[in-house]
C-alpha cells in the first residue's frame, strides 16, 4: 500500500455543502491546495468564489480525499476516488456500518463530525465550524494504522477533538443523541403547528424552551432520509425506547402521580447538569503503552474494546518500524477509566503498561 505523503498538500472535497465546504475553507487558511468536486457545476464555481476551493475537479494527486456528499452516494463516491487515485480517502457521513461494509480498504478511514448549522449548504460554511467539536473516526479491520493516523492527525488541525469507535458502536450511539433527537424535534414542530389555530397565536407565543428543542428541526430536510434508511434498526430502537418514556410520562400526569413525575424530572435534571463540557486536567489523565502487532485490524480491535467498556480514547498514537512485525500503540485515557480498560486488555493478550500524567507548573 502507497503510504499516506504529509508534505502533499494536495487535498479533493467531493461534495461542496456546509461540512465540505468547511473543510475547504479551513484547509486553504491553513495553507493547503483544495479541489472541489460537486455535481452541480454552479456549487463549484461558488466554491472557489468563496475561498473553500482553489480550483474544480478532482486531483488524482491529492494526499486526501474527504468525501461530503450525502450519505446514500458515499459508498460509490469514495470506492471512485480509490479506484482513481493512492490517496486517503474519509467521509464524513453521519451513518457508519453501512458505509463500511460496503467501503473496505485499507486507504479508507469512515469519519464523522458532530457539527452544524441552521443554514443550508455551502452559504453557512465557516473555517471555524470544527473549532472544539468531536469528530469520530470509525476504522475497521481492513484500515491501516498509517492511513487512520494521518487523517487523524489531519481532523485535529482542523481544529475538532478527535474520537474513535467501531462503526456499529456510532450508529448506536448516535442513534440516541442525534438521529432520534432531530425525528422527535421534527414530530414537535409539526404537532405544534398542526395545533395552532389560524391566526397562529400559539407558535406566537412560542418562545425559549419550545425554541431551543426544535431548533433542530430546522436543518436540511434532504440529508435526514437516507440518514434514518441506512441507520433505521439504531433510531426504530431509540423511537421505542422515547414512545415508552412518553407513555410512562403521560401515566404520571393523568393520575398525578408526582412521586414518579417528580423523579423523572429530576433524573433528567441531573443527568443533563451532568453532561460533559470537556476534559479534565492532565492529573487525570493517564498514557497506556500497549506492543501491539503490525498487522490490520489492530486498531479496529482495540476502539472496538474501548468502546464496548465506555473508555474515551482522547488521544492516540503508533509507533513502528517498517522492518518489524511489532510496534508500540500510546493511548491517552481518563484515569478512571483504567481500572476496566487494563484488565480487559489484558485478557485479550496485550500487556500494556501505564503512568499517570504529571500536571506541569508553569
Amino acid at each position: 500500500m502507497t503510504q499516506p505523503d504529509s508534505a502533499n498538500k494536495n487535498v479533493t472535497v467531493v461534495g461542496l455543502g456546509l461540512i465540505g465546504g468547511s473543510i475547504g475553507l479551513k484547509l486553504r487558511e491553513l495553507g493547503w491546495n483544495v479541489n472541489a468536486v460537486d455535481e452541480d457545476a454552479a456549487v463549484q464555481a461558488h466554491a472557489v468564489e468563496l475561498g473553500a476551493a482553489d480550483q474544480v475537479g478532482f486531483n488524482p494527486d491529492s494526499s486526501i480525499v474527504f468525501i461530503a456528499t450525502p450519505v446514500g452516494s458515499i459508498p460509490k463516491a469514495a470506492l471512485d476516488a480509490l479506484e482513481n487515485s493512492n490517496a486517503v480517502v474519509t467521509d464524513v457521513g453521519s451513518t457508519k456500518a453501512t458505509i463500511a461494509s460496503e467501503v473496505s480498504h485499507s486507504r479508507f478511514v469512515g469519519g464523522h463530525p458532530m457539527a452544524g448549522s441552521e443554514l443550508d449548504g455551502l452559504v453557512g460554511a465557516r473555517k471555524d465550524m470544527f473549532d472544539g467539536a468531536l469528530w469520530i473516526l470509525t476504522p475497521d479491520s481492513a484500515t491501516s494504522e498509517e492511513c487512520y493516523s494521518f487523517v487523524r492527525e489531519l481532523v485535529i488541525l482542523l481544529g475538532a477533538d478527535c474520537v474513535t469507535l467501531t462503526p456499529s458502536a456510532h450508529d448506536e450511539i448516535v442513534a440516541q443523541v442525534s438521529h432520534v433527537p432531530h425525528l422527535a424535534a421534527a414530530s414537535l414542530m409539526n404537532s405544534a403547528a398542526d395545533s395552532a389555530d389560524d391566526s397562529g397565536v400559539m407558535l406566537r407565543l412560542a418562545a425559549g424552551g419550545f425554541r431551543d428543542m426544535t431548533r433542530i428541526s430546522a436543518g436540511r430536510s434532504v440529508i435526514w432520509p437516507d440518514i434514518c434508511f441506512a441507520n433505521s434498526k439504531a433510531i426504530a430502537e431509540g423511537i421505542d425506547g422515547l414512545i415508552d418514556t412518553l407513555t410512562n410520562v403521560k401515566k404520571w400526569v393523568v393520575e398525578s402521580d408526582r412521586k414518579n413525575l417528580l423523579a423523572h424530572l429530576d433524573s433528567a435534571r441531573q443527568a443533563r447538569l451532568n453532561l460533559p463540557v470537556g476534559f479534565g486536567p492532565d492529573s487525570e489523565l493517564s498514557e497506556i503503552e500497549l506492543p501491539v502487532l503490525n498487522q490490520p485490524g489492530e486498531i479496529a480491535a482495540i476502539t472496538a474494546l474501548a468502546a464496548k467498556l465506555d473508555v474515551n480514547i482522547i488521544d492516540l498514537e503508533i509507533s513502528h518500524s517498517a522492518a518489524s512485525t511489532r510496534g508500540v500503540m500510546i493511548l491517552l485515557v481518563e484515569t478512571e477509566s483504567t481500572d476496566t480498560f487494563i484488565p480487559a486488555l489484558i485478557e485479550l493478550g496485550y500487556q500494556p503498561r501505564t503512568r499517570p500524567l504529571d500536571v506541569v507548573e508553569d
